[in-house]
Parts: C-alpha cells; sequence; structure tokens
C-alpha cells in the first residue's frame, strides 16, 4: 500500500520528463538572463510522503511479537523561498528555508493481525536545506539537472511529554540532518522559469524517543531504531 503511493510520485514527475517535452526540432528559446545573474530568488510550492525505515526490535519480538510498520502514506505540503547562487556554468548552490507539514501513521501487528488503532505522529518541520543543483545542456526551453545535498529539520510538533488525553504511545525527537538526491527539469517560460523536481529524503538519525509510554510501553519497546524518510515533487518558480 505504501510503495504504491511513492510510485505514484513517480509516475507524475515522469508525466513531465516525457521526451515530448523536449522536442527536436529548434525553437525560439525565451531568455534566460537570471541563470547567468550571481544570485538570484524564488519561491517552492510542493506536496511529500513521509515515512519511516523501522527496525523492530529482535529481543521484544521474541517476547511479545509484536511488529511495527508504517502501513498508509499521507500526502503532505511543503513550502520553501529559493535562494540560488551561481557558481559555474554547470553548477549553482541552493539554499531553500520553508516549512514542511505531514504525518505517519504507525500501526503493530501481533500475528498479522492489528493489535491496535494507528499511531498518528503529526510532523511540522523547519527544513534548511543546502544543495548542489548540476545542470546538462539546455535543449530549446527545457534543461535537465540532477541535485543533492543535505538538510537540517527540527520538527515542532515533537511532544516532551506524553498526552494522557490521546492514546499516542510513540514520540519523535525534534532535530535531524537529512541527506537529498534527486533529478528535475527547468522548464524555461516567457516571463520566468519553472523547476519540477523529484527527490529522496533520508534522515540519519534515529527519531524514536527510547522512553516508553506509562499507559503503553510494550509500542517503544517494539521498536529498535526508526529513521525518516520523505519523498519530495516540488515546483520552484524563479
Amino acid at each position: 500500500m505504501r510503495k504504491n503511493h511513492a510510485y505514484i510520485f513517480v509516475i507524475l514527475f515522469l508525466i513531465f520528463v516525457h521526451p515530448d517535452s523536449f522536442g527536436q526540432k529548434q525553437k525560439p528559446k525565451n531568455d534566460s538572463w537570471y541563470d547567468d545573474k550571481p544570485m538570484h530568488f524564488g519561491f517552492s510550492l510542493g506536496m511529500n510522503l513521509m515515512d519511516f525505515n523501522i527496525t523492530p526490535s529482535q529481543s521484544h519480538l521474541a517476547i511479545d511479537s509484536l511488529y511495527p510498520e508504517v502501513s498508509v502514506l499521507n500526502p503532505g505540503l511543503n513550502i520553501q523561498i529559493v535562494t540560488n547562487l551561481h557558481l559555474a556554468r554547470y553548477l549553482d548552490l541552493r539554499f531553500l528555508p520553508g516549512v514542511s507539514f505531514g504525518q505517519r501513521n504507525v500501526r503493530f501487528f501481533k500475528d498479522g493481525i492489528i493489535v491496535n488503532e494507528k499511531q498518528r505522529l503529526e510532523s511540522s518541520y523547519l527544513e534548511f536545506p543546502f544543495l548542489l543543483k548540476f545542470k546538462g545542456d539546455r535543449l530549446n526551453n527545457v534543461r535537465p539537472y540532477v541535485i543533492g545535498g543535505v538538510n537540517f529539520r527540527y520538527d515542532l510538533a515533537g511532544k516532551k511529554e506524553y498526552d494522557d488525553e490521546k492514546p499516542v504511545y510513540l514520540r519523535l525527537k525534534r532535530a535531524d540532518l537529512y541527506y537529498e538526491a534527486g533529478a528535475g527539469l527547468d522548464f524555461y517560460l516567457p516571463y520566468f522559469k519553472l523547476s519540477v523536481e523529484f527527490k529522496l529524503s533520508t534522515g540519519l538519525r534515529d527519531v524514536i524517543v527510547h522512553e516508553p509510554a506509562p499507559k503503553g510501553p510494550q509500542y517503544a519497546n517494539a521498536i529498535e531504531r526508526m529513521r525518516s524518510q520523505i519523498w519530495i515533487l516540488a515546483f520552484h518558480f524563479e
């Protein structure tokens, strides 16, 4: 189920990479004066799918046979400001501070049967990505590129204490560092440039708080390690 959502992201991206987008005939090129400026700005809107890479606790699995898994992925929202520094003909440094919102639902299974309601973990990130953009040659009004770098995220929705009024027995650490990699296309339009970009962001830190909830200690104990993973489809306007 969760993989199907990721495939939807890939399909949406491939729509914009259809060979007809490039064309074989020479067409009038739209002006791209902003590409040659030392620095230019823009904004970005996108959607995300937040996921976890969960490593079950083998010791707890042998005792309780409780198995954790993210079974459903829900779309979220990204909003960013684009700051682009032109380093060389085919290389840019990009800083895209912004916010992102999303949620992940962790379910626990015992002998293949769901044993609790989903643990709904919401995230509201402040994010500060630094990315290198490697550009190809421009083909008429389209330019392909690949991108990679690091992103520091701080989760404003991370809780210091468990909420006795809500049956959520997992807590997340607020800070995490991600590495990001992806690809995209720059479309040169008459008055601005539209970039369509697909990337994967993978957290480096174990984000689960290993302090069991008093009312449900088995849930945190069933997880040995949990790393964050985010799929992002972004539209940059520059």
